[in-house]
């Protein structure tokens, strides 16, 4: 049903719309952003969201699980419930991303996502594709991925992934330095996908000579990869330096000090910084022990401390940690978790932005930015009502 939510503050591509009033159509499409108090047909809903700041949907390339769901189950029931948990948290759209294990687990988590792409619609956030996260990846930076189910790319192994997951895989984490890699690189950005370089142990001639190949991102930035040396580069550093490259960033102030958070944004400006959560299984529930991890006070960790193990992150929190952090206004940092991650999925053409025809995915936060109403295609999946 078409309806209009005014008298919001609206961030838009090209600025921000005081007062200003967004309409829906029936097929869930913005049809027009323009300033409340203008005629509307009588008989369309109206929400009056006065005092709320109306941002694009908050997009994550990089969710394995949250409030008890895992992508790596391979269940419909998952999926639902880490789409319902993180629309709460003003995410509208993300890619199921898998995790190092035995391929046919991996395909198992291929099929089940692809399929809820395809057939059905969540009650969440929107699951837009696919991120394989591994198992192409370096032993020495595996950091909580299973050293024993590590493997090396062959073409036909991953002709065999992209046809279990339709098509649907939008972006691939891997070690372009591995046996294999490079080709793999090739093949993949061959097939349409954006690949990543993360849990890789290169060196800067490495990376460079793969971003030569296709190679167009990296795995939450710093962690999980060769840090920068003054006489070795690395990954980090390539990262930082090479203008192709799109660095992902966890900014829980955990995973990355705030410091190196405000280092990232002034290097590479947030229009090449992608935010994500990386968010695990347990994100949500009470702090213990859950399977090999651990999580105190937000933090977890495999059991035996040798390694950081995901995140509890939200993207709302990812967001008002960047302004504390660095300075940066909200506008400023938007694009880092609507319209970049929307790029590296290559889902810009309907999401990312608050723009005429694409899909109505947005987000009404109060002025302490905290999630107020999650839209996704038109159609409210989250509302805190006022205390």
């Amino acid at each position: 049903m078409p309806a209009c939510f005014a008298n919001a503050a609206i961030y838009t591509p090209h600025g921000i719309v005081e007062r200003g009033r967004l309409i829906v159509d029936d097929e869930g499409k913005i049809s027009a952003i323009d300033e409340a108090g203008l005629a509307v047909d009588p008989e369309m809903p109206v929400q009056d969201v006065s005092g709320l700041l109306l941002v694009p949907g908050f997009i994550d390339v990089h969710i394995h699980g949250g409030n008890g769901f895992s992508v790596m189950a391979g269940e419909l029931e998952h999926l639902d419930g880490i789409s319902t948990y993180h629309a709460a948290h003003g995410t509208t759209a993300f890619l199921a991303t898998t995790t190092t294990a035995p391929l046919e687990r991996i395909i198992h988590a291929l099929e089940a996502a692809a399929s809820a792409v395809q057939n059905c619609r969540l009650g969440g956030a929107e699951l837009a594709g696919i991120h394989l996260e591994g198992p192409y990846i370096d032993l020495k930076r595996r950091g909580a991925q299973s050293k024993d189910d590590i493997r090396t790319p062959s073409r036909l192994e991953i002709e065999q992934l992209l046809e279990a997951a339709r098509q649907q895989i939008r972006l691939v984490t891997l070690a372009p330095e591995v046996e294999g890699g490079l080709d793999a690189v090739r093949q993949l950005t061959e097939s349409g996908v954006t690949v990543s370089a993360g849990h890789s142990d290169a060196t800067y001639a490495e990376i460079r000579e793969a971003v030569g190949w296709g190679l167009r991102h990296t795995t939450h930035h710093f962690n999980g990869m060769s840090p920068l040396h003054h006489r070795e580069p690395g990954l980090a550093g390539a990262g930082l330096m090479l203008d192709d490259l799109t660095c992902e960033l966890i900014c829980d102030g955990i995973h990355v000090h705030p410091a190196v958070v405000k280092l990232l944004f002034d290097t590479k400006g947030p229009s090449n910084v992608c935010m994500i959560t990386d968010a695990v299984t347990c994100a949500g529930l009470p702090d213990g022990d859950y399977g090999d991890v651990t999580m105190h006070d937000g933090q977890i960790y495999l059991k035996d401390g040798s390694s950081l193990a995901g995140s509890s992150l939200t993207m709302a929190q990812a967001l008002r940690n960047a302004i504390r952090f660095t300075g940066y206004s909200l506008e400023a940092i938007l694009p880092s978790l609507t319209s970049v991650p929307a790029r590296q999925a290559g889902l810009l053409d309907a999401k990312g932005t608050l723009e005429e025809g694409k899909d109505a995915d947005f987000v009404l936060l109060d002025p302490e930015l905290q999630v107020r109403q999650t839209v996704v295609r038109g159609k409210t999946v989250y509302r805190r009502e006022s205390n």
